[in-house]
């Protein structure tokens, strides 16, 4: 019987995968965006961008390979539980920005979507478990 780790990967952690490798390349290309929702009071927002799309990107690489995929599935799920407050401030900062534009369709689109995102940040830490092997 094949262990839970060298199992063929299902749609989710492929999607998950996906998710990893798209957001962490963009840290790179666009930094600005993701440095704009780093809290303010942690040092070298730059800094901790590159840091996250990097590990962002080893994650996904990590869930791919049947080796490595226990512990990038829990390095994975640890992420998703520390970029959460950066989450919650491009909540806080949607919200803000509608406040001073109420009638604007797009900041009421961005914030519905960051705010639809936060609850999502739970099956996406039970799909990185999952594709680890350490979860059902």
């Amino acid at each position: 019987m094949k262990t839970p780790t060298k199992a063929p990967l299902g749609k989710d952690a492929i999607a998950l995968v996906g998710l990893f490798l798209a957001s962490g390349t963009m840290h790179f290309v666009r930094p600005e965006v993701f440095e704009s929702i780093v809290p303010t009071r942690l040092p070298s927002q730059r800094a901790l961008v590159f840091a996250s799309g990097a590990a962002e990107i080893a994650c996904g690489v990590g869930i791919l390979v049947p080796r490595t995929r226990r512990v990038a599935g829990l390095a994975s799920a640890a992420l998703l539980v520390a970029v959460f407050p950066a989450n919650v401030t491009m909540t806080e900062r949607a919200r803000r920005r509608l406040g001073r534009d109420p009638h604007n369709r797009g900041k009421q689109g961005c914030l519905a979507a960051t705010v639809a995102r936060l609850p999502l940040q739970w099956p996406m830490i039970r799909t990185a478990l999952r594709a680890g092997g350490l979860t059902r």
